[in-house]
Formats: structure tokens, C-alpha cells, sequence
């Protein structure tokens, strides 16, 4: 009887140990026919774990802090103004209307916090909220633009409380001789001061000592030998060797006073100031510094490290040099309230105009200039810097006409030329359906319209306030509270990092152009901090090339009809085309449909109809352009390509 136990229990220990090793998680089992049953023995364990571990990451908040009293639900940094009766939670404008755009949120009643009682539905009739435009192959962007709002509060982890000051938009510049009002006050906080031919020499040589430098080379790299903060060290402080030396070939008594001990801690004015520089000219003048200016901005970015900046006993970054600053230091910002500054700014245009009065106008403007420079020197600002001001301002209205205006003149030519809601030609339609002709959306006429219109404005919203963009930009590069994570984003490393003041400034421009159209067509997703714009930097690159896209279309445009003074330029028109204004309706309708068809990526989260995808579907139709039949049509028009001067 023992011996039969014995056996039966060894047997049924036998029969059980097959049994438990056949499910164990090893090469065996994994390479055998049963594979798919295998489960990690950690994984329940991360499983029963999950809800007591906080997730942690680059881009995610550690804690859940309760959000200040007064302030909006969703992005915790503007004063709430609504208050939704579903939800049950407090809003600021923009927020409550990105979160009840669509669905069943955009039938919730909404009540002011002054007490003016409204609902959603009265403020989609009033073009406060969009209407449902959107296609098939746009749903993977629905309701992401919001997401990363919670970013908010990187930027004041230190604090924590509300930071952001309100922001203010401005109008349509004031007509020369009217009211100028706070128009020009608040402008002038983001125009940055003209350089002085004295400051234009360390420009010069701030570039060529960035031309160079190899900083992104040996930073942004990985399986360095040296830790990367004394990595950093090392090359900012070989940037400066190289600027001290080509400063004393330049100035030897300026040289010899700087740098006679090579202590870089008491030049840190110096360096403070060329940097500053370099930032300066670089805003006013986005075509310049294309391949040294990124090297810069991180190499100041790299500076604001805690770590870094221990080890360099000094800091690189000071705040841009704007004409609001200099006239506030000197106590004479009344001249920004001038009505003359109208006259003192205005740009003159000699197209169809008689010499007599574009001379008329330029001693009209020169003796402005000259009356304010009088009527506002004081001490510490002579009429010189008064009238640098004026030119800076000037200059902002020159960036505008460069960069806004191409937008404006291209809304022009499809309101004229298209209808809004059917073809006039049906040759010259702005239908599109995905798949055909490398689109990727399905559009009808109608709502291919309105997809045009309303990104021109977007874009055109986004140039008018380039410069404010620009500085918020910075801010968020150059946050000591707001780290970047080194990541391979399919077009080599990049600097991801999150930038929650200018995604808020972005989400305020959007809601301002919906309100502008009456209705949205496609998806409100902007990408910033992820793997399509990793950056501030790179957001404010890829925005600052619409005038690259734009203007050359539009001189072409602008330049088709002068073909017709030539008899042999105008019977190939009109054997090709038709007619001059065939040719002209071909080339729009081709720029309008394939322009702007989601296309330039490799799924509808990069391209399709979000924000940034307009842009790059817009790149994609400039890239194939040569494949075009009206392509001979830029050549004659002295078109020679979208990264030149036009």
C-alpha cells in the first residue's frame, strides 16, 4: 500500500511538473507552437502595480496640483470666463471652445462668469464655434490639439501658480494721419531695436566665429566620452576663446582690456551682449543666419542648465533689446502714442505711382521722423536712438508686406476667381478625392473653399503676430524649467522639448481665425514638443517659410499678363492655355486643390488636415512643381526657384 502511494504520488508530481514548465517563459516555449499563450511573469505584477505607480516622463507632470481659484479648468494659466452647466467646470474662451468644437459637447449650455447667460449653439450662429467639416482620414487629429495644454504648468513647476499675463491681440495697423491709440505700445514690446553699424561689426563676427564652431555636432550626439554638461562648458568656452580672438583682431584696445586674464566670468556682459545680438538681427531678419542661428539658440538653451551654469560661473542669455524697452528706460513712450508715428512709419510704394509723389512722400516721412526725433530726445536718448526706433518699427511694417501680405493677396485671388460654394468652370474645380492626383483628403468643391480659406487666414493670423510668437518662442527655449530630451524623431536627433507659452499663443491665433471663417473644415491639432515639430525652434522655422511658398507664386501671378506684350509669349498662352486668365485660374486651382490635399507624409497624424500638416502638404506641391505643365509659364515670369530673392 506504501509503495503503491508512494508511486501514485510521484506520478501525479510527474504529471504536474510538465504541465507547469510547459507554460514557463523560455526559449523553449517561446520557439514552440504555443507561443502566443506565454505571458512575462513580471507583467501581472507591473499590472496589480499600475494604479499605485505615477507614471513619470519628460512630458508628463509628477504631481496633480489643484487648480487656482478663478482660473480656467483646461489650461490652469487664464482667468476663467465661461462656465459650462454640463461639464460643470470654468473655462477661458479659447479653451471652451476648442473643448466644445464637436460631438455632444457642442450642444452644452454655457453661462458667462459676469453673468450673461449664452449657450453653444447661439455662439455657432454668432461664428464663435465651427461646424463639423471634417473627413474620412481626419479622425486620428480629432481633439488632440487640447492635449497638451497640460503643459502649462512646466513652465512654472517653481511657482506654482498662474504666470501668464493676459494676451492682447491688436487690429489692423492704424491709417497714416488717424488715432493711433495703444496700437503701436503694445507692438513695439515685440519689435526688436535695429542694430547700429557699430553692433553690426560683432554681428559679423559672432557669425563667423558660429560658422566654425561644431557645438550641435559634439553636444546632440550620443556615446560621448565626456559627461554632457562638461561637454557643454567646453564648447561654450571655446566659442568665446574663438570670439575673444577675432574681437581683439578687430579692436586691439577693446581686446586687450577684455580679455587680458581670459576670464570669461568678468566678460560676462560681453558675451551677454553679442549673443544678444546675434537673437536680435535673426528676428527681424529670418532669412538671415539660416545655419548659425541654431547653433546659437542651443548653445544659449544649454547654458540655462543649473548644472551648466555652475560649472561656468556665468550666463549667456540676456533679454532681447525690444524698442517698448528703450523708450520705457528713457521715460518717453508717449511717443508711440504720437498720431505723427503713422507718417514716420509708413512704408512708400512706387508701383503705378509718379516719381512727383513718391518724392512727396518721402519728404513727408523724413520730416516726421525728424519732428519726433526732436520733439522726444531727452537725456540718455539722443535723436539718433529715437529715430532707430522709428526705423525698427519701420522695419516691422517692411517684415509684414513681406511675410503677411502674400497671404492676403492669395485670399484675394480665391475669393475672385472661385466660388464659394460651386465651380464656375467645371475645368477649373477645387474638388479633390484621396488617392487621386496624390491627395489624401476628400473634399467637395465647397468645402475644399472654405479648407483654403481658412488655413490662408490661419497662417496669415500667425504672420501678423510673428514677432510676439517669436519671443514667446525663447521664453520657452530658454526656460530653466523646462528640459529638453535628446530623441531620434525620423529626421536624425532632435532637441524634443515641450512649449507650453507658445502652444497657448497658437491655440489663442486658431480660435481667433475660427472665429474670423464662421466654420472649421478638418482637424484643430497642433504639434509642438513631439516628434513633427520637436521644438519651439522648429515651430517658429517652419512657419517663418510661408512668405518662401507664397511670394513666388504670387509675383508669378501678378506678372502672367505682361506675357501678352509679346506676340510670340502670348500665342504659346493661348495655344496651351487658352487665355491668359485660363492660365492664371489652372495654376490656382492646381496650388488651392493640391496645396492643400494632406498629403507630404506618410499618414494622415503628420500631414492630413491638422494645423502643421497644411504646411507640409503645401511644401509637397512646391516640390513638384517642375512636373507641372504650366511650369515653363514660372520660368518666363523670372521665377527661379522657392529659396531665392524674389
Amino acid at each position: 500500500m506504501v509503495d503503491n502511494t508512494h508511486s501514485n504520488n510521484a506520478s501525479a508530481e510527474n504529471d504536474k511538473q510538465p504541465a507547469e514548465s510547459s507554460g514557463a517563459f523560455s526559449l523553449e516555449n517561446i520557439l514552440g507552437a504555443n507561443h502566443e499563450t506565454l505571458e512575462h511573469p513580471g507583467l501581472k505584477q507591473q499590472e496589480l502595480d499600475a494604479p499605485t505607480t505615477a507614471a513619470e516622463g519628460w512630458d508628463e507632470d509628477s504631481a496633480n496640483r489643484p487648480v487656482a481659484e478663478g482660473f480656467c479648468v483646461e489650461c490652469e494659466d487664464q482667468p476663467a470666463q465661461l462656465s459650462c452647466k454640463e461639464c460643470e467646470d470654468n473655462y477661458c474662451e479659447v479653451c471652451f471652445a476648442a473643448q466644445h468644437r464637436k460631438g455632444s459637447r457642442k450642444k452644452h449650455s454655457v453661462i458667462s462668469i459676469a453673468g450673461t447667460s449664452t449657450t453653444s449653439v447661439e455662439k455657432e450662429q454668432n461664428g464663435t464655434l465651427g461646424t463639423d467639416g471634417q473627413s474620412k482620414g481626419e479622425e486620428a487629429d480629432k481633439d488632440v490639439d487640447m492635449e497638451e495644454d497640460s503643459d502649462a504648468e512646466l513652465d512654472r513647476t517653481s511657482a506654482g501658480l498662474p504666470t501668464a499675463p493676459p494676451i492682447v491681440f491688436l487690429g489692423a495697423q492704424p491709417a497714416v494721419g488717424a488715432n493711433v491709440g495703444e496700437w503701436f505700445v503694445e507692438r513695439a514690446k515685440y519689435i526688436p531695436l535695429r542694430l547700429t553699424i557699430h553692433e553690426r561689426k560683432y554681428l559679423r563676427l559672432l557669425d563667423a566665429a558660429l560658422q566654425v564652431s561644431d557645438y550641435t555636432d559634439k553636444i546632440d550626439t550620443l556615446g560621448f566620452g565626456l559627461s554632457k554638461a562638461k561637454r557643454i562648458v567646453h564648447q561654450i568656452r571655446e566659442l568665446c576663446a574663438i570670439l575673444s580672438g577675432l574681437v581683439l583682431s578687430a579692436d586691439y584696445k577693446l581686446g586687450q582690456e577684455l580679455f587680458t586674464d581670459r576670464d570669461f566670468q568678468r566678460n560676462e556682459r560681453f558675451y551677454q551682449q553679442i549673443f544678444e545680438l546675434g537673437r536680435r538681427h535673426k528676428i527681424m531678419n529670418p532669412d538671415k543666419m539660416r545655419t548659425t542661428y541654431g547653433k546659437l539658440i542651443y548653445l544659449v538653451q544649454d547654458s540655462q542648465s543649473p548644472e551648466v551654469k555652475d560649472m561656468l560661473s556665468f550666463s549667456c542669455v540676456k533679454p532681447i533689446k525690444t524698442v517698448y524697452s528703450v523708450l520705457e528706460k528713457h521715460d518717453a513712450l508717449e511717443l508711440l502714442r504720437d498720431d505723427l508715428i503713422t507718417i514716420a512709419t509708413k512704408e512708400i510704394y512706387s508701383d503705378g505711382r509718379s516719381r512727383r509723389d513718391v518724392q512727396k512722400d518721402i519728404k513727408s516721412k523724413e520730416r516726421a521722423i525728424e519732428t519726433l526725433a526732436t520733439r522726444y530726445q531727452r537725456e540718455g536718448l539722443n535723436q539718433e536712438q529715437v529715430r532707430q526706433c522709428l526705423y525698427s518699427i519701420g522695419d516691422n511694417h517692411a517684415f509684414l508686406r513681406t511675410n503677411r501680405d502674400p497671404c492676403e493677396r492669395m485670399i484675394h485671388y480665391l475669393k475672385t476667381h472661385f466660388h464659394h460654394s460651386h465651380p464656375k468652370d467645371p475645368n477649373y474645380t477645387l474638388a479633390i478625392r484621396s488617392g487621386k492626383g496624390g491627395a489624401r483628403l476628400s473634399h467637395d468643391h465647397a468645402k475644399q473653399y472654405a479648407y483654403v480659406l481658412q488655413s490662408l487666414t490661419l497662417w496669415r493670423e500667425i504672420l501678423h503676430d510673428m514677432f510676439r510668437l517669436w519671443s514667446l518662442a525663447e521664453q520657452d527655449l530658454l526656460s530653466e524649467s523646462i528640459s529638453y530630451r535628446l530623441r531620434d524623431t525620423g529626421q536624425g536627433l532632435n532637441r524634443v522639448q515641450a512649449a507650453p507659452k507658445t502652444l497657448r499663443m497658437m491655440h489663442t491665433i486658431l480660435h481667433r481665425a475660427q472665429q474670423s471663417v464662421g466654420s472649421w473644415v478638418g482637424s484643430s491639432a497642433i504639434h509642438m514638443g513631439d516628434h513633427n515639430v520637436p521644438n519651439a525652434l522648429m515651430f517658429i522655422d517652419k512657419y517663418s517659410q510661408i512668405y518662401r511658398i507664397l511670394l513666388p507664386v504670387c509675383n508669378t501671378l501678378s506678372q502672367i499678363p505682361s506675357l501678352k506684350d509679346k506676340p510670340a509669349l502670348q500665342s504659346y498662352i493661348e495655344d496651351e492655355f487658352g487665355s491668359i486668365d485660363n492660365c492664371i485660374r489652372e495654376i490656382l486651382s492646381d496650388f488651392f486643390r493640391h496645396g492643400f490635399d494632406g498629403s507630404g507624409a506618410d499618414n494622415f497624424f503628420d500631414a492630413g488636415s491638422c494645423i502643421d500638416g497644411r504646411l507640409t502638404s503645401a511644401w509637397n506641391w512646391c516640390a513638384q512643381l517642375e512636373r507641372k505643365r504650366y511650369f515653363p509659364v514660372f520660368l518666363l515670369t523670372g521665377f527661379i526657384g522657392f529659396d531665392g530673392e524674389w
